[in-house]
């Protein structure tokens, strides 16, 4: 009996990684019984990861907000035009130093967080409003910077710390096969020992902890997804730089909300503010970050975009917000706030890159690319209230 309740349990923590599964499974047999080729071809692999790092890289930061009491941030698109702008005149039409501009990029991206999170946190005027201002404003801003005209080509120097692949587009398919799998391999190995570590932790410290056999179980199957994906880069180019990034950004707000007191904070405010603000928590405080570290988010995926695409032009940015707001939802996060986990918000954006990568591929129409989208989300936030109002009267 205990068995079967922690398989449901471990079932109902990861429903969405199992749809993710069973999508991409229903994607390749319909593109092979359709002679479109094959979801799982290598190069497509890797342009899943250069597709998607944007929507990666905005839901980790777009989770945060939603944490807080399930807020959402309307104006990531548009900041994402607009330091794609900024840092496009200073690249490419004034030819500043790449570095200084990088950093005056994200100082922005800053600034305009801060900005949005003084009137939220402080003067207390509703998400949806200071950031729908913010989507109107500053995309407005990017529009006269650009004056409706793409700036472009960046400089290679530039464009190798985003676009480019490891071990080096020179090296030969052997080294490239060698390293790759030498450094799934060793993420693998690390994954391992470090859940094995937390496993003897939580034992010390008397938490309660799943069965040995499910711990295995999961060990398996991640280590095996991590050298399936590695295997499918080495028969590429290698490793995108950007899949670098993406992997840093992921662990470190992975630690910051599950292993840090700030993290649990977002957590504590978006359950209950009241009782969090008594029991000491400076919530001001706490929303206040959470919107400015969405603008320091958006400004790196702006400096992803505008090298990904080698320019800067008016439409960047476009409806990006509803990407990470929808792989956040899609991923677990509750639409009233406290629950969600940047895992989960990752799997999420995988599942919604997928989504539209096997769409295109079958050449299925944009319009109704869009009205699956819109209906998965609505199934996913249906799932959560349906699930929590079963919860509770139990």
């Amino acid at each position: 009996m205990i068995h079967m309740l922690e398989i449901k349990n471990t079932l109902k923590k990861n429903t969405m990684f199992i749809a993710l599964i069973v999508i991409m499974v229903l994607f390749q047999a319909l593109i092979v019984s359709f002679n479109k080729g094959s979801l799982f071809n290598p190069a497509n692999i890797s342009n899943i990861i250069s597709q998607n790092a944007y929507v990666v890289i905005l839901a980790s930061g777009m989770l945060l907000c939603i944490l807080t009491g399930g807020n959402i941030d309307l104006s990531v698109g548009s900041i994402v035009c607009l330091v794609g702008a900024v840092a496009g005149t200073m690249i490419v039409n004034m030819g500043m130093n790449m570095y200084v501009s990088i950093v005056v990029s994200l100082l922005i991206g800053i600034a305009i967080g801060a900005l949005q999170g003084f009137w939220i946190a402080y003067v207390r005027i509703p998400p949806f409003i200071v950031t729908l201002a913010g989507m109107l404003l500053w995309r407005g801003l990017a529009m006269t910077i650009l004056n409706g005209l793409t700036i472009s080509p960046f400089p290679e120097e530039y464009l190798k710390y985003f676009t480019s692949f490891l071990p080096g587009d020179e090296a030969d398919p052997q080294a490239i096969f060698t390293v790759t799998m030498t450094v799934a391999l060793i993420v693998s190995g690390i994954f391992i020992v470090l859940q094995i570590l937390d496993r003897i932790n939580k034992k010390r410290k008397g938490y309660v902890v799943v069965p040995f056999v499910f711990m295995v179980i999961k060990l398996v199957l991640v280590s095996a997804v991590i050298l399936l994906v590695g295997w499918f880069l080495a028969r590429h180019k290698g490793i995108p730089v950007v899949l670098i990034l993406l992997a840093v950004i992921v662990l470190v707000y992975s630690y910051f909300t599950t292993k840090t007191v700030p993290g649990r904070h977002l957590y504590a405010l978006g359950g209950n503010e009241k009782a969090a603000k008594l029991s000491g928590i400076n919530t001001n405080r706490v929303l206040f970050f959470a919107y400015t570290n969405m603008g320091f988010l958006s400004a790196v995926a702006a400096l992803v975009c505008v090298a990904r695409f080698n320019s800067a032009f008016p439409a960047a940015g476009t409806n990006y917000e509803l990407d990470a707001i929808g792989s956040c939802f899609i991923g677990g996060a509750s639409a009233y706030g406290g629950t969600g986990t940047v895992g989960g918000s990752i799997v999420g954006a995988i599942f919604m890159g997928v989504l539209n990568n096997g769409m295109s591929i079958l050449g299925i129409d944009a319009n109704w690319q869009k009205s699956v989208k819109g209906i998965v989300l609505l199934a996913a936030v249906v799932f959560d209230l349906v699930f929590k109002k079963r919860a509770k009267s139990r």
